[in-house]
């Protein structure tokens, strides 16, 4: 169990086991969740770090591509 203490402006420190899990770092941004009495804490990501996530090797698609297989993945569904 991991603890910290809380000052009198209401601050605490992340411990570094926690920092670690969450992959935040100084300057990153936290949201605190409070559920039934309980408190979660989870790292807000900034979009521009989802850039390069996902790979595709293959050449570039038009949008009415996109829109094409949109479509038809609907249809497929139904």
């Amino acid at each position: 169990m991991l603890e910290s203490a809380v000052t009198k402006k209401g601050q605490t420190t992340l411990p570094k086991p926690v920092r670690d899990t969450l992959s935040v770092q100084a300057g990153d941004r936290v949201r605190y969740i409070v559920l039934d009495g309980e408190v979660r804490i989870l790292p807000v990501r900034p979009i521009r770090r989802l850039f390069g996530a996902l790979q595709h090797d293959g050449p570039p698609v038009t949008v009415e591509e996109m829109k094409r297989a949109a479509a038809e993945g609907a249809a497929s569904e139904e």
